[in-house]
């Protein structure tokens, strides 16, 4: 006898075939997903437009951020194009629709943000309002963690009452006497060196590289070189917090205590000179009054406790540097993540056969270390 209904096969039905239009299609959106994944938790890739951490980022690095650093934070803005900046250059159309914000979140990260930390974060200034996320990216060195207390001496650096060790590329400006002889401008290409403005016929204020410095004062034309360094006392208007009453400058500034969540702070005309922004644009306070009468959320106040953490962020290169001098502290919510590595380099004011910087093809990103 045959068990014929045991071994019965079931009749093979042939699946519709994807056409290749559908397969480009499935495979281009699996790529979108995936690499949306990594993006938004892992990595992104950023470039330097500006000089402001010249000579140890370069304009024309292209860079790899990770974002697991410090923790991936969630998008704020879900509603945007990706793979896009906030704006398309030029035409100021918004890749983006804030009709949807979300709050603040940020996954586990392996670390916190260090003092020396190369940092990308979100422009904490600005007069058009933005979503957090939507805001350009700045990179900057990160000097004062939460808590910190900072001190800027004749430019000298102080982190806690110890000087603060900067990059060993980090450049800064000089006052160049010359013999009135004209510069040659190859010389100063292959010393790398950036003229600022000529303050006589024959005195430049120029931004030099350590490495190129003796070399420079080398040559026979030039007669004296002397850092530049505004004096004690005086007041620059544009340096934070914008108010004579810190009679400050971007060479000698503070001290300033870094807001540190759950840290309290008297509410007086001088805390509130240096605070009153970070508890209206970022901890979103109704701030009224002054001295002896000051009022939060309309109520009167004596004390202000922070709700996040805060960071100091300055550039390598010194005196050609927008950063926490001029606008002051960067909100923990506006950290995005540590850069790691250079993986290309674009010099654009060499011809296309020297454009590649191939010296700094996937070169490490130095992170300081306090002194």
């Amino acid at each position: 006898m045959k068990w014929n209904f045991l071994s019965r096969k079931k009749p093979v039905v042939d699946k519709p075939k994807k056409s290749k239009v559908r397969e480009w299609v499935d495979a281009i959106l699996f790529a979108v997903v995936v690499s949306t994944i990594i993006r938004g938790l892992l990595f992104s890739a950023y470039a330097i437009p500006s000089a402001s951490m010249e000579g140890s980022l370069l304009t024309g690095d292209y860079l790899f951020v990770s974002k697991i650093s410090y923790g991936a934070r969630m998008p704020m803005t879900p509603v945007s194009i990706p793979f896009l900046e906030s704006t398309v250059t030029g035409m100021k159309i918004k890749t983006y629709w804030d009709g949807i914000q979300l709050p603040y979140f940020r996954l586990s990260g392996l670390g916190k943000v260090k003092s020396g930390d190369a940092v990308v974060f979100n422009y904490p200034a600005g007069s058009v309002p933005q979503p957090v996320d939507m805001r350009e990216h700045y990179i900057k060195r990160c000097i004062g963690t939460p808590g910190d207390i900072v001190t800027i001496k004749d430019s000298r650096v102080y982190v806690n009452g110890r000087p603060f060790k900067n990059s060993a590329e980090a450049q800064t400006s000089y006052v160049v006497q010359t013999d009135g002889q004209d510069l040659n401008p190859e010389m100063l290409h292959n010393l790398h060196i950036e003229v600022r403005q000529q303050l006589t016929p024959d005195t430049y204020e120029m931004i030099i590289p350590p490495v190129s410095l003796v070399e420079f004062k080398g040559y026979s034309n030039i007669k004296a070189v002397n850092p530049v360094i505004e004096p004690k006392g005086y007041y620059d208007s544009a340096v934070f917090p914008h108010n004579d009453r810190f009679k400050w400058n971007e060479d000698n500034f503070g001290p300033l205590l870094v807001p540190k969540k759950g840290l309290t702070i008297p509410l007086n005309d001088s805390t509130l000179t240096l605070y009153r922004h970070a508890m209206e644009a970022y901890e979103h306070n109704e701030v009224s009054g002054n001295g002896n009468s000051i009022y939060v959320n309309g109520k009167k106040a004596a004390t202000y406790t922070f709700k996040m953490d805060y960071y100091w962020m300055m550039g390598d290169n010194r005196h050609n540097s927008e950063d926490s001098r001029f606008w002051g502290f960067v909100p923990e919510d506006h950290i995005v993540g540590k850069a790691m590595i250079t993986w290309l380099s674009i010099d654009s004011t060499r011809n296309f056969f020297n454009k590649v910087r191939w010296n700094r093809i996937l070169k490490p990103i130095e992170n300081v270390k306090q002194e």
